[in-house]
């Protein structure tokens, strides 16, 4: 019986995988024959020996993660740790039980949506995070996969224990579908909601591939959740509530009486082409770096207030938590729903500058001026492209007229050091080894005396 079980989970996968890829009756030819029926992996068939062939070639790791998931969910409904915990049994968090929901593996209907609409270059990319205890993040991490693959979905997914981590890129039908079938999904439920989900213009053309992993945080800052944990964050304000606070703080420290800071959560080259007005942004490179940040810095931050803010908002959820673990600081806020939610409602507001995003855009717009300049030549200058040593994954700003004369690298090491890697025939990779991350410290320490107030730009 449990070989015949398993060769019918196995069946079932492969059926819904091949059904999944399904092209919609009015997208396909309408006279003449059938046309295209299926497309996978931007192939086109139309003989379902083909489709079967390849995907039993091509797909048989999404087919075995999907049997796997049937498996699962067969074995939860029967089970008897499936009967729901006793009432009363809570968290304390925002009332939410301890016994996490089941993760449900239904994937969206898009019979009624054509080829066309669903993979549509013209979308756009959502930016969404959720807290919440998932006891099974490997089965999370597969329905994401198989959802994702579905709607012709591109982007970086990161699921772990404490919750799951998302930017996604596609048509508008798709994002529409992916909000749809997240809300729905038990494991969110009276967390996740849909202002949760921040959008801007893009595409599936935004990001090179899609990238589902489990890992053990849902953002990178290095330090152990169950040590510092979501639950000990800081008070959240809203758009409108952060923005009188930096009023009030811009006012006050324009004349010197300032008790508070105003404290940019990125990493360097973001706050670089854009941030709020009289913010400290650290010289750091990553968010790991944060921690190592606040206690090389931790006199800087005694009895403050601090308000932070970062892109999406993630980062100050465990960046706040760590600050206020140091009992260094008076008050700790932070911007609900990050720079994104703020320039939808303040686009010419104190943030100024772009907004950095980690995909193939670099940077989104919401007002005109440009607060950064061009590496070699110092003309105002804020489109970052990748420096062009093949051994180098740095950004670097370069002006169009620096451009044209070869001015393409990060540094004057990268550039050298370009020509050498180009002359021989060497598949040897010597990542960050450059003149940028060389003389930048790793964890800059600040001087309060030195500190000044930037309001008027």
């Amino acid at each position: 019986a449990p070989v015949t079980g398993g060769a019918c989970g196995a069946f079932q996968a492969f059926s819904l995988f091949v059904k999944a890829k399904e092209v919609p009756a009015a997208a396909r030819c309408p006279a003449g024959g059938e046309g295209v029926r299926w497309r996978c992996c931007r192939l086109a068939f139309e003989e379902l020996s083909g489709i079967h062939r390849h995907v039993a070639l091509q797909h048989t790791g999404d087919i075995g993660q999907q049997a796997g998931l049937t498996a699962k969910q067969a074995a939860a409904e029967v089970s008897p740790s499936s009967v729901p915990a006793p009432a009363g049994n809570a968290d304390g968090l925002n009332g939410h039980s301890r016994s996490s929901p089941e993760i449900s593996c239904t994937l969206p209907d898009t019979s009624h949506v054509s080829y066309d609409d669903l993979t549509s270059k013209v979308g756009e990319v959502l930016l969404y995070y959720c807290y919440c205890e998932v006891k099974d993040p490997e089965k999370l991490c597969a329905w994401q996969k198989a959802l994702c693959q579905h709607l012709h979905l591109t982007g970086k997914v990161r699921v772990a224990s404490e919750g799951i981590n998302g930017t996604v890129g596609g048509s508008k039908v798709a994002t529409n579908l992916y909000i749809e079938v997240m809300l729905s999904q038990p494991l969110f439920k009276d967390i996740l909601c849909q202002e949760d989900f921040k959008s801007s213009a893009g595409g599936a053309h935004c990001f090179p591939d899609l990238r589902v992993g489990v890992f053990k945080e849902i953002v990178p800052m290095g330090i152990d959740p169950k040590i510092v944990s979501y639950k000990e964050t800081g008070i959240h304000l809203s758009p409108q509530e952060f923005h009188r606070e930096v009023e009030q703080y811009l006012s006050q420290a324009s004349q010197g009486q300032s008790d508070t800071i105003l404290l940019d959560c990125r990493n360097f080259y973001e706050s670089k082409i854009g941030r709020f007005q009289g913010c400290l942004a650290p010289d750091i490179r990553k968010f790991s770096y944060f921690p190592s940040y606040v206690d090389e810095n931790l006199e800087l931050f005694k009895d403050k207030r601090v308000l932070m803010y970062c892109t999406g908002g993630i980062r100050c959820e465990r960046g706040s938590a760590y600050l206020r673990s140091k009992a260094a600081c008076r008050e700790v806020y932070q911007l609900k729903g990050g720079i994104h939610k703020y320039l939808e409602e303040f686009p010419d507001g104190f943030y100024r500058g772009k907004l950095f995003v980690f995909d193939d855009r670099y940077a989104i717009c919401s007002n005109e001026d440009i607060i950064s300049a061009c590496r070699y030549c110092g003309t105002l200058w804020d489109q970052y492209k990748l420096c062009s040593s093949q051994h180098c994954r740095q950004l670097v700003l370069t002006c169009p007229s620096c451009r044209n004369k070869g001015l393409t690298a990060c540094c004057p090491v990268c550039q050298e050091k370009e020509l050498k890697v180009t002359s021989r025939a060497s598949g040897q990779t010597l990542k960050e080894e450059c003149e940028c991350t060389r003389k930048r410290p790793r964890v800059p320490i600040e001087h309060v005396s030195q500190r000044t107030l930037d309001a008027g730009k």
